[in-house]
């Protein structure tokens, strides 16, 4: 199952499958469905400048990107967390239900400086199966992430770039007051990185096999916070 929040050595994290609900045929023809309206065309969002480097969110192309995202999956470290370790049918499996479903999620390459080295899962979380967790609201967006290679992980890369893309999403997204992310309550590296990047602990919320942290960006406060 995805997994929210980084990968770090001594998490344990789990939730629902981020495509298990269905919205209904007419709302996705009165709004013309896909990421052009679920996600304010994602794939036209462009590089963002942050302090380690220049980041963009590079939509996963399944003929280029399988294998390293196959190889990543198969981590010791991330195959732990998203349970998606074994054949790349596996992997190709878990991209192409998000590529071919109706735009609620987006699977990303995160390039830093040009070279690929994280993986993002942006989503509706308002239509979400998180949404049955937690007081949501119109248009809240969530994240899901895990950095690649080992050597990238525990050197303050995770919050640098959690907040830049959480920002990259209020900026792009201006119907979306709020990101949210659920890590492991436990989890208290990945708790701590989502404090670094702006976000605010606002409630523990029951999940499949964990108790989360429900952290959340609020439009209102990211320059405060």
């Amino acid at each position: 199952m995805p997994f929210t929040g980084l990968a770090f050595e001594d998490d344990d994290t789990d939730c629902e499958d981020t495509l298990d609900l269905q919205l209904p045929a007419e709302y996705l023809a009165l709004f013309g469905g896909g990421t052009a309206y679920l996600l304010d065309q994602l794939p036209t969002w462009g590089p963002v400048a942050t302090p380690v480097g220049s980041f963009r969110l590079l939509p996963v192309r399944i003929g280029e990107d399988l294998p390293l995202i196959h190889r990543w999956m198969n981590d010791p470290v991330v195959g732990d967390f998203w349970e998606l370790a074994g054949p790349q049918s596996r992997t190709e499996d878990h991209l192409r239900a998000q590529l071919d479903g109706d735009g609620r999620s987006m699977p990303c390459l995160g390039a830093l400086d040009g070279t690929p080295m994280s993986y993002w899962e942006i989503y509706r979380a308002d239509l979400d199966p998180l949404a049955r967790h937690y007081p949501a609201r119109p248009h809240d967006t969530g994240i899901h992430l895990f950095v690649g290679a080992a050597a990238d992980r525990g050197r303050g890369l995770g919050s640098a770039l959690i907040r830049a893309v959480a920002d990259l999403i209020l900026d792009r997204r201006p119907t979306c007051a709020r990101v949210v992310a659920e890590p492991d309550l436990c989890n208290t590296p990945s708790v701590a990185a989502f404090l670094s990047a702006g976000f605010r602990f606002a409630d523990e919320v029951d999940l499949p096999g964990k108790r989360a942290a429900l952290m959340i960006r609020d439009r209102v406060l990211r320059d405060v916070l």
